[in-house]
């Protein structure tokens, strides 16, 4: 049976002392591709992600877009590991480098990413809503709306109160669709 994306990032969290996370700088819109072809050469690449919804066309799709665009994270042993490969690896642009040599991430960075995430890569960071909060949608048919958390309804689902077409209108949408705001209570009014 084949593992998981999460199952092989979550095996990273339990790392030699020696390795390290590095980011690798992808080309535009191949992060998956770079992510593939690091995990089959051997090594253990992540992409944190998030869903995201794209209107075009009077449609609505959801995508899972990375949370870092054109950034992946990538476990490396300097002395062990053959490294300068990954710069010729399809999808990769280069390792993010200082001084010649690639530039390790602060340690739990990329460990805290990888535990937020399900096990389909999606970032599912808890976050602490309460009701009266001004908030975002970052995803469904009113993607990019701001309003008010009105109420918590179980750990599953919300209810906001955005401003449309000169009313208020009450939605019911996955508490996953929410983020929260901190630009102040009045701001989502105007």
């Amino acid at each position: 049976m084949r593992a998981t994306k999460r199952q092989r990032a979550r095996s990273c969290v339990t790392k030699p002392p020696q390795e390290r996370w590095y980011v690798v700088y992808a080309q535009p819109n191949r992060e998956t591709v770079a992510e593939v072809q690091l995990n089959w050469q051997g090594f253990r690449a992540f992409v944190p992600r998030l869903e995201k919804t794209v209107r075009h066309a009077r449609t609505l799709r959801v995508l899972k877009s990375p949370v870092f665009p054109r950034y992946l994270f990538v476990i490396l042993d300097l002395e062990r590991d053959r490294w300068r490969s990954i710069n010729g690896t399809s999808g990769v642009t280069s390792l993010v480098m200082a001084e010649g040599r690639p530039l390790p991430l602060p340690m739990g960075l990329v460990e805290y990413f990888i535990r937020s995430s399900d096990d389909d890569g999606l970032l599912r960071p808890e976050s602490d809503l309460r009701p009266g909060q001004p908030i975002r949608l970052r995803a469904g048919p009113f993607a990019e709306a701001f309003g008010v958390l009105s109420r918590l309804n179980g750990s599953a689902r919300v209810d906001v109160l955005i401003k449309f077409m000169n009313g208020d209108v009450r939605l019911n949408v996955l508490r996953e669709w929410v983020e929260p705001r901190d630009d102040g209570p009045d701001r989502w009014l105007k």
